[in-house]
């Protein structure tokens, strides 16, 4: 029998994974709770870049941000071959990394607008922060 994490491990996880893609210059990252509206996962975290090679990157990034956090590896990653649309399935929540316009022609945001959007800094606070004196 499979561990399931809860709501607030699979929060961490989203959390890290926005802040690895807004890390790596994710243009307008969100993360949206599907769970209510969408049984098969418990969230998304949503970005674009705006070429293939940042979107690439951010998928990477991602990738090796919540491997360092203790999560687990995506069970599958769709479309990194043309990075127009990298899509990782985590199980728990899905990380779609957009290039610009195709971000805005499928407009996930839009198609998920009643979910609740879970908040999160870039950058946990103190970490990078200029010393004080």
């Amino acid at each position: 029998m499979t561990h399931r994490p809860s709501i607030d491990d699979v929060r961490q996880l989203s959390v890290v994974a926005a802040r690895a893609a807004a890390a790596k210059k994710g243009e307008d990252t969100l993360i949206l709770a599907v769970e209510p509206l969408l049984k098969i996962t418990d969230a998304f975290v949503i970005t674009s870049g705006t070429n293939v090679r940042q979107v690439r990157t951010i998928a990477e990034e991602v990738e090796e941000k919540v491997k360092q956090d203790g999560g687990p590896s995506p069970l599958r990653i769709e479309g990194l071959d043309d990075a127009r649309w990298v899509l990782m399935d985590y199980g728990d929540f899905v990380v779609h990394v957009f290039l610009d316009e195709v971000r805005k022609f499928y407009d996930l945001e839009r198609l998920w607008a009643d979910a609740e959007r879970w908040p999160f800094e870039s950058e946990p606070a103190g970490v990078g922060a200029a010393p004080t004196e």
